[in-house]
């Protein structure tokens, strides 16, 4: 993964199941706190591109689990731009367990530009700072 952002976690008792692993649906909810941070450490947040009327939803996931996570384990998330155009972006992530760096899994997210209302929208027509600022950060 290229421009790789990363972000580490202990994992807590109640990402858990009865056996102590993590629950499947955790990975997702990681995923997305490593996405939203790649934004924010590039220099803008969820929270600017929504005040500008952007949406961001998720059109597309993948999860390949290798090995699991377990209760207080160290886990690293990290993130990349898969691909990028005017209308879709989309994320890779890779989830390891520190500090044997042992993969726990693989993924991926696709994402669309819309309007608050659900319109799709052409990013280097209607906000072309924010189009320059993500071609900036990959």
């Amino acid at each position: 993964m290229n421009s790789t952002f990363s972000i580490e976690l202990r994992v807590r008792y109640q990402e858990t199941d009865q056996m102590g692993i993590v629950y499947h649906t955790n990975y997702l909810n990681w995923f997305e706190i490593a996405r939203t941070e790649w934004f924010r450490q590039s220099g803008t947040t969820y929270r600017q591109l929504e005040e500008k009327g952007l949406m961001l939803p998720v059109t597309k996931i993948q999860c390949e689990f290798i090995n699991s996570a377990k209760y207080d384990d160290w886990v690293e998330i990290a993130v990349s731009v898969k691909s990028y155009n005017k209308v879709r972006l989309s994320f890779e992530y890779e989830i390891h367990r520190l500090p044997d760096q042992k993969l726990l899994v693989r993924g991926t997210s696709e994402h669309v530009f819309t309007t608050r209302t659900g319109k799709i929208v052409r990013l280097d027509k209607a906000h072309p700072e924010v189009y320059q600022f993500i071609v900036s950060q990959i």
